[in-house]
């Protein structure tokens, strides 16, 4: 990679050390441009008008999205945003009294308090599979608990609030062999480093753009398993997903689009598909190299710093590095750190809700340098040394 040149083409660069990639990261000038050019497009000729003209290059978004995942493009559908985009994978099953949803210690605070709905209003149970001896789900106790009565294995790749990467493929391996559906919320890895629904397993994928793909807010995508679909029912029902029969029915329309919806930002869903060409051209083995890199060097740093504690845990880590400073809030240490410009941000229990406190999380994404991670360290350190004895 030619950073010097990515940093050229990421003008967010020039003004701050952007620490929170697992956030939002920055928008590239190409995805910028893509989008700007296209708003002005609909200002000129109007909306409609505008996505007519421009359906190609609106269909390109899926193909570029199904490219990224290793699906095909009649197996995606795009959102404004990732939660969405999950909601409408899991909200099509048809769950009943006495079905159980297997679920990790550090799933998303969002698709837990969708479990639990579903749980109150269904008569189904949510069963929290431990840990194992690195902080990942443990698979032998997955497996042990899988039975006739799961009807659901839900599962974040990268939780919000730790650098662990859960071990999918396995659980995957285990879902299929149990014929158990499998929901994977990948929203903190895609653009990370390269992540295959057909490697995996899983049957429902769900992820966002503004990560670490790089690509604007308001927008996530919806992958699921050709295979898959026919067995689920949508839980909105409008003209983007059904055709009305002019009577008492409809038929689903083919293929994944069936669970999104007709209107959409496009100036977004170009940008979507702008960053996502930007990382397959980039290669997500050498972005994922990279931001392993950074990932594990931070830590590393963090770790040599008195009275700073790093929380990630897990066999395989990745770019997503949390810490606390003794004698300080992580809000305290949050407001310090863009005091000297530099972005991160604090995870919560209330956004992962088997996490027990909150927690400063720096993420860096492959533009950054070791000289910003040095700047961040350095100002974390000085904050410790301010509580320690002289």
């Amino acid at each position: 990679m030619d950073i010097a040149a990515l940093r050229e083409d990421t003008p967010g660069c020039a003004y701050r050390v952007h620490l929170n990639n697992a956030g939002a990261a920055l928008l590239s000038r190409r995805t910028l441009d893509t989008m700007t050019a296209y708003l002005e497009f609909e200002a000129r000729i109007g909306g409609y008008e505008a996505a007519v003209e421009r359906l190609a290059d609106i269909e390109a978004t899926y193909a570029a999205v199904a490219r990224l995942v290793g699906g095909r493009p009649e197996e995606v559908a795009l959102f404004d945003n990732a939660t969405h985009a999950w909601g409408a994978a899991f909200y099509s099953l048809r769950l009943r009294p006495g079905d159980r949803i297997l679920t990790g210690r550090s799933e998303y605070g969002s698709n837990v308090l969708a479990y639990l709905q579903v749980a109150q209003r269904t008569g189904a149970e949510v069963v929290v599979v431990p840990d194992d001896a690195f902080g990942q789900l443990d698979t032998e106790a997955l497996a042990g608990l899988i039975d006739e009565r799961v009807r659901l294995v839900g599962v974040s790749h990268v939780p919000t609030g730790g650098g662990l990467v859960n071990p999918v493929a396995e659980i995957g391996r285990i879902t299929r062999r149990a014929g158990v559906p499998f929901l994977l919320d990948a929203t903190q890895s895609v653009g990370q480093f390269p992540v295959d629904v057909e490697e995996i397993g899983c049957d429902m994928f769900c992820a966002t753009g503004r990560k670490f793909l790089r690509g604007p807010r308001g927008t996530g995508f919806l992958w699921i398993r050709s295979d898959f679909i026919e067995g689920l029912e949508p839980p909105v029902n409008e003209t983007a997903a059904a055709i009305w029969d002019g009577k008492d029915g409809y038929t689903w329309r083919p293929g994944a689009r069936r669970f999104g919806t007709w209107e959409m930002s496009y100036s977004n869903v170009l940008g979507l598909g702008s960053a996502a060409r930007q990382a397959l051209e980039l290669g997500l083995d050498a972005i994922g190299e990279r931001t392993r890199g950074l990932g594990a060097a931070l830590r590393e740093r963090l770790d040599a710093v008195p009275g700073v504690t790093t929380h990630d845990r897990g066999r395989e880590r990745c770019a997503l590095v949390t810490a606390t400073v003794e004698g300080f809030a992580a809000d305290e240490v949050k407001a310090e750190l863009a005091r000297h410009g530099i972005n991160v941000t604090v995870t919560t229990p209330e956004t992962s809700l088997y996490q027990s406190e909150p927690l400063v999380r720096l993420s860096p994404h492959y533009y950054n340098t070791e000289d910003e991670l040095d700047r961040a360290v350095a100002v974390l350190a000085g904050l410790a040394g301010s509580t320690q004895p002289r």
